[in-house]
């Protein structure tokens, strides 16, 4: 499926790993033009990578809570190609798991608000002014099916997806110019859930429904793109069908 992203202009965050970066890849597939956002300096080393295979990309570092640094970074992708038509939300963190709330420290609460919430927020602030000129103009967030349920000892992660998910609501109703989704998934197999679930050798074989990275990229890549046009203000939810399964026992109805 042609997607109609070529020499559109993206910004991916958290785009040097995980779902960021498989999102950096799908987009670049299209024929996008890419800025990738984030905090760490192996986000140069990824988009070196890139830029030796002739794609065009750039590397902006930033951390997304600071507004200075988002406004400097949005400023510095037009400046590089000239215009913005697409944002992907993907900087994110887990912060404590396997925490109950009573024990979560208020420093730790913060910094999950700041990066899931206020990071998204601040991107999209200093984004819509640029998406408004694009005749596609859309924004895409990576949110969690823990916007959906709840998990024990993730408070703070559950409650900042929530409000990713609000946010998307939200946005889409303030500036209508601009579709604005967010993507909820399970279990993706990254870095970052290997670390919070104790699998450094990855999921195979221990009976999570687990997707890969590329499988949330395409979705986001979808999103972004004209060809989904008629979707705004949605969650689209991506857990194999386990948020739709009721929490009752099979019934073992008699049928005829």
């Amino acid at each position: 499926m042609d997607l109609h992203l070529t020499n559109r202009v993206a910004l991916v965050t958290g785009g040097a790993s995980g779902i960021g970066r498989a999102c950096v890849d799908a987009l670049l597939a299209e024929g996008a033009r890419v800025a990738v956002l984030d905090r760490s300096a192996d986000g140069e080393t990824v988009v070196d990578g890139l830029r030796q295979r002739g794609l065009p990309v750039e590397f902006v570092q930033a951390d997304v809570t600071v507004e200075a640094e988002v406004a400097d970074a949005v400023a510095r992708t037009v400046d590089s190609f000239g215009r913005l038509d697409t944002v992907l939300g993907c900087a994110g963190v887990s912060g404590p798991v396997g925490t109950l709330a009573a024990d979560v420290s208020e420093r730790d609460w913060d910094r999950v608000m700041a990066v899931n919430v206020k990071g998204n927020f601040l991107v999209a602030k200093h984004s819509i002014p640029r998406l408004a000129g694009s005749d596609v103009g859309t924004m895409v967030f990576i949110a969690s099916d823990s916007a959906l349920v709840g998990f024990e000892g993730m408070t703070p992660y559950c409650t900042s997806k929530g409000a990713v998910l609000q946010l998307t609501r939200a946005l889409s109703v303030d500036h209508p110019g601009i579709r604005v989704n967010c993507l909820c998934p399970g279990v993706v197999d990254t870095p970052m859930s290997r670390a919070d679930l104790g699998r450094p050798q990855g999921f195979a074989g221990v009976g999570l429904p687990v997707m890969q990275p590329e499988q949330i990229a395409a979705h986001a890549a979808f999103l972004a793109s004209p060809v989904s046009a008629p979707i705004n203000g949605s969650p689209i939810v991506s857990d194999f069908g386990y948020v739709a399964r009721s929490a009752l026992p099979p019934l073992d109805f008699d049928t005829p």
